[in-house]
């Protein structure tokens, strides 16, 4: 009774302890619930988490370690082959005695165990080639692995500019819209004071009435420009899903400086679009010799292992003491006639019970080794028609390498015009908005003494808007221009500085 008064007590005093841990477990749950639902992604978090997740990513990885896997099956090929074989069956009517070739009808059960060894000696050059092939099909999937990863990060980066950009929008017509209820209040005042007339409330309300159309527009923008980023990198929480809204500056616009050839230069060098038509030329021209391979003989050597064992009945001879000898003619002597015989041990077959089954597997056992060799000599063309196709396909790879040049040189001036282009965009962007500030301010001021109506004070308002909606377009586009130069110029995605 003491112990379990004792053990009673201990429990009710523990109550409170354990109410208070469990209701600190509740918040700290409910604490990093909410903050995992308020997390703002920034552009580097993007583009990590796409690099580690992103569906095409991982095909490109498993394409590689396919790849390295073929460089295992070329490795092996140098390796001799060993494999054994076992069978058990059971044969019913004429059947032949594996281990003494008699053929009998009876009912018998016989098995067989065999191991072969095998090794190729010369196969044209064959084991070789394949072993440079998978290495530079490697290669080539890591360079594909490479390139798949830029353009993910380019991408990402696209979708994070665009969503900051629509975000840039929004703020900038709700800012301006804020100015517009202010204006409407004080419109107000004025009409109900006489100075102005009720046309300018009018004109005014029908402004705020445009702006918040504007705002859901701009909204429901930055909401499918978020939502196209969280399925870029296949998150499903659309609802929760932000980013940090930090004041992007443009970084790398040195690289206007350089020349258009030395970012060329330096594309050829660097871009995994050449290095992969690089790779298929050398993989094709690697193809044709393994088919040339072909004219070549081969030669090969095996060993080979085998034992058997069977229920047939045994056989033993032995000799009758009571009569152990007989004697047999043998033939007639053709001059006399006279019968020729001859004396022979009086030999008895008995039949008894089969051979221990380890007994017969080492008295029935065999071994065989050789040397072979094959020539090739005629196959309907087939090898000739294999080498011609492999010459076709290293013509083929060879334009593509061309034309993955061109196009790079190309896609290299193209990105150099554009970021010049957005470059002049943006400097005209930031002085229109300095001269539209100003005759905004203007017409307001005015607008204010009652100096200009209110349409007029309205249109000067929207190409106010207009034009920082213009400066954000443009900032964002030069930004993304001067990435993908850079992105040309050698500079690895994840290492681009926003």
């Amino acid at each position: 009774m003491c112990n379990t008064f004792v053990l009673i007590k201990t429990n009710l005093a523990t109550q409170p302890i354990m109410k208070k841990l469990i209701v600190l477990l509740f918040f700290l749950f409910i604490g990093s619930h909410i903050h995992a639902q308020n997390k703002k992604w920034t552009l580097h978090e993007c583009v990590t988490y796409a690099l580690d997740n992103n569906i095409s990513i991982i095909q490109s990885e498993l394409d590689l370690e396919s790849a390295n896997i073929d460089g295992k099956d070329a490795l092996g090929n140098y390796l001799p082959s060993l494999n054994a074989s076992a069978s058990n069956s059971w044969n019913t009517g004429l059947t032949q005695d594996v281990t003494t070739g008699v053929l009998r009808t009876q009912t018998s059960r016989n098995s067989s165990y065999n191991i072969t060894a095998g090794v190729n000696i010369f196969n044209g050059l064959r084991n070789l080639r394949a072993m440079q092939r998978s290495k530079l099909s490697s290669l080539s999937s890591q360079y594909n692995l490479d390139k798949m990863k830029d353009d993910i990060a380019l991408f990402v980066a696209n979708s994070f500019l665009q969503v900051l950009f629509n975000k840039a929008n929004l703020e900038v017509i709700q800012s301006q819209n804020e100015v517009t209820i202010e204006q409407i209040e004080r419109t107000n005042n004025l009409v109900e004071a006489g100075v102005l007339a009720r046309g300018d409330l009018l004109e005014i309300k029908a402004t705020d009435a445009s702006e918040k159309q504007r705002i859901a527009i701009a909204e429901n923008d930055v909401r499918i420009s978020l939502i196209s980023l969280a399925q870029l990198l296949l998150i499903k929480d659309y609802e929760n899903f932000d980013i940090v809204d930090d004041d992007y500056t443009i970084i790398g616009n040195e690289f206007l400086n350089k020349g258009v050839e030395e970012i060329i230069e330096s594309a050829k060098q660097s871009r995994y679009e050449v290095r992969i038509a690089e790779k298929a030329v050398e993989i094709a021209q690697k193809d044709l010799e393994i088919s040339k391979s072909s004219y070549l003989p081969t030669l090969g050597g095996f060993f080979n292992y085998n034992t058997r064992e069977s229920d047939f009945e045994r056989f033993t001879s032995f000799v009758d003491p009571d009569n152990p000898t007989i004697t047999q003619p043998i033939g007639v002597v053709e001059s006399t006639g006279q019968t020729v015989v001859n004396t022979v041990p009086n030999v008895s077959l008995l039949q008894g019970p089969p051979a221990p089954y380890i007994e017969q597997l080492y008295t029935n056992d065999g071994i065989s080794y050789g040397l072979q060799l094959s020539v090739p000599i005629f196959n309907g063309f087939s090898v000739r028609n294999n080498v011609k196709r492999n010459i076709i396909n290293v013509k083929r790879s060879e334009t593509k390498l061309e034309q993955a040049e061109l196009d790079l040189e190309s896609n290299v001036y193209q990105a150099y015009v554009d970021a010049q282009g957005a470059a002049k965009a943006y400097d005209a962007a930031v002085a229109a908005v300095t001269s539209q500030e100003l005759a905004y301010q203007y017409a307001k001021d005015r607008y204010d003494v009652g100096l200009t109506n209110a349409f007029d004070f309205s249109q000067s308002k929207l190409r106010y808007d207009n034009v920082n909606i213009e400066l954000n377009r443009s900032k964002f586009d030069f930004i993304f221009k001067i990435k993908v130069l850079e992105l040309y110029f050698g500079v690895p995605a994840t290492e681009l500085k926003f």
